[in-house]
Parts: C-alpha cells; structure tokens; sequence
C-alpha cells in the first residue's frame, strides 16, 4: 500500500533502550494524518464512476483494474469512505454465512422486521411504496375492493437482513481515472506540513 509513502514524516523521542541521549529522535510516519475528500468533490458524480465488488476482490484488485497499479488501492479505500477494513468492505458468500451462524444459530431464519410490498391499484398508479418498516399488523384500505382491507406486509428474516447489509457494501464509488493524479497531488498538498525551513 503505497498510502503510507505519501504521509509525511515526524521526528519522535527516542524512548529504546539502546538509545544514549534525550536528544535521540526517530523518523517515522504521521500515521494520525487522514487526508478526506473535499466534500464539494464527494458529491459531484462526474468525478466517480459507480463500481460493484466482485466475490473476494480487494481493494489492491479494483485498483490494479481501473488504475493500472495495485499500490493505488489506498485511493479506492479513501474515495470510497473506507475507514474500517473489516467492517467497510463486504464480506465473501461463506463469511457471510458463517458470520450469520455464529451471530444468531438456530434464529437465522427468525423474523427479525416486517416491511411493505408495493401496492398499485388496477390502473397501475402506486398506492403504497415498498420497503417501509411497519408492524406485522399494518393494513390498508384495499383500492379495487372498497370497505377491504389489505396486509401489504413481507417478513425479513435475520438472514436476510444481514444478507442486505453485506450487499449494499458491495457497491461503491471510486475515483475515475482520469482524475487519479490530480488527487495524488492534492493528498501530497494536504500532507505537507508547510513548514519553511
């Protein structure tokens, strides 16, 4: 991850045992520096092409595709608000599934909420959108059958609750390449320190 080689580095007192002066400093990496996105750029579409993570790709691996260079997956993580590698990213069809046995056993397939199926009357308008929360026993009047009620409602099991989780993870926006360079640039400007020597 070629990430680390644009943080800036700091001088800071040496506290080994072999070291022979309070006036030993080591050079290291400013790793508490995070450069962000300009918020104005995160939502301008035009810069982000809409990609979805293949079954095991990496982050290294979208890189290496779009941007020739695999050491450019520390932009792909950036762009994409990636701040927890093992939460952030999706996880692959067996992980899922073992992560879901551990989490609930027997209770996957327990109704965790119920949520609306979509209803249009018999002229096709939209009477009621899906995928609203409600209780089990949510009605509504039923709009060909007056004085009927209906019960537009849908189980969402656990298992499929944390299988729409790990899905919308699938589904990120990275950086069109176009404009790679100029971000490396503009991360190396924000990392400067601006100290004149």
């Amino acid at each position: 991850m070629t990430y680390f080689r644009e943080l800036p580095d700091i001088e800071y007192q040496n506290f080994l045992t072999d070291s022979n002066s309070s006036q030993s400093y080591l050079k290291m990496k400013n790793i508490f520096l995070r450069g962000k996105l300009r918020d104005d750029l995160q939502s301008n579409f035009t810069v982000f092409s809409k990609y979805v993570i293949a079954e095991k790709e990496r982050p290294d691996q979208i890189a290496e595709k779009l941007y020739g260079d695999p050491g450019l997956d520390w932009i792909i993580i950036t762009t994409s608000n990636i701040t927890n590698y093992q939460n952030d990213l999706p996880l692959t069809n067996q992980q899922l599934y073992d992560n879901i046995e551990a989490k609930y056993g027997t209770g996957k397939s327990d109704v965790r909420f119920y949520r609306t199926k979509e209803v249009k009357d018999s002229s096709g308008r939209l009477i009621l959108r899906a995928g609203i929360n409600v209780d089990e026993n949510y009605t509504i009047p039923n709009p060909d059958l007056p004085g009927a009620t209906l019960n537009p409602v849908e189980g969402i099991t656990n298992f499929e609750y944390e299988t729409e989780l790990n899905d919308r993870k699938k589904t990120i926006y990275v950086l069109r390449p176009e404009y790679v360079n100029q971000y490396i640039q503009d991360m190396r400007d924000i990392s400067a320190y601006g100290i004149n020597a």
